[in-house]
């Protein structure tokens, strides 16, 4: 009377792709620096089948300023990291997570009154 059906049409976790600890390190480190210089507020991260996201927003009730996307089908194409505006443009595309993440560091670098 209380066995356990599985979900239909669902696979194991295996299915999912998800940010490994080292790239999160990399990216809330970058976080943590935008928050400090006033630029970011809040965050959010999707894990799904095909993608992993992690979204940046302004304010919380906001669409995401930039969306960094793991997309480990184009690892062998054109690299499986991207940055993407508000827009959808994908502003870099890489192989290496730093290095693309390096377009969004040159948002702290401001002119000193």
């Amino acid at each position: 009377m209380n066995s356990l059906t599985p979900f239909p049409g669902r696979g194991g976790a295996s299915d999912v792709v998800a940010f490994h600890r080292t790239e999160l390190n990399v990216i809330l480190s970058l976080y943590g620096r935008m928050v400090a210089a006033g630029e970011w507020r809040d965050y959010g991260i999707s894990s799904l089948r095909d993608v992993a996201v992690f979204s940046v927003f302004r304010r919380t009730a906001e669409n995401p300023l930039y969306r960094i996307e793991k997309r480990p089908k184009l690892r062998s194409r054109q690299g499986e990291y991207a940055v993407i505006g508000m827009d959808g443009q994908v502003l870099k595309r890489g192989h290496d997570l730093r290095t693309v993440l390096r377009v969004l560091e040159r948002k702290l670098i401001r002119p000193v009154d």
